[in-house]
């Protein structure tokens, strides 16, 4: 149960986070040029970033309801891929917004996200 305790705060602490980074963001998008325009990588990453915040939180969510048995559950793979591909995801989109060569890290959320992925395949439903 530890597990799906972690995903479940975890999950919708990202999500309130997307909710309060969306407000903060979105008092300044009606601006045509807004950390460079519209389509700028800035501006860009940044909306990727609030947008990971909240998918992720919502894969966190759904990870920690799914039905597991014992020897499932003692796997903790997929628990902390799931959370520390939901924390950097977003995290390497911000800084990659503040500094660009930042986004060298993004083998991070990405690694742990596929191997999260992979390990709740192969602990099936």
């Amino acid at each position: 149960m530890v597990s799906s305790t972690l995903n479940w705060y975890a999950g919708w602490s990202m999500i309130l986070a997307a909710f309060v980074s969306g407000a903060g963001i979105g008092l300044h998008f009606y601006r045509d040029d807004f950390l460079g325009g519209y389509s700028s990588f800035r501006r860009r990453i940044l909306r990727l970033g609030h947008i990971a915040l909240a998918a992720l939180g919502m894969m966190n969510v759904l990870f920690s309801i799914m039905p597991m048995s014992a020897s499932q559950q003692q796997s903790a793979i997929a628990p902390w891929g799931f959370v520390i591909g939901g924390i950097s995801m977003p995290a390497v989109c911000f800084l990659s917004a503040w500094r660009p060569s930042f986004r060298h890290l993004f083998f991070i959320p990405v690694i742990s996200l596929i191997t999260a992925a992979i390990q709740t395949l192969r602990m099936g439903p």
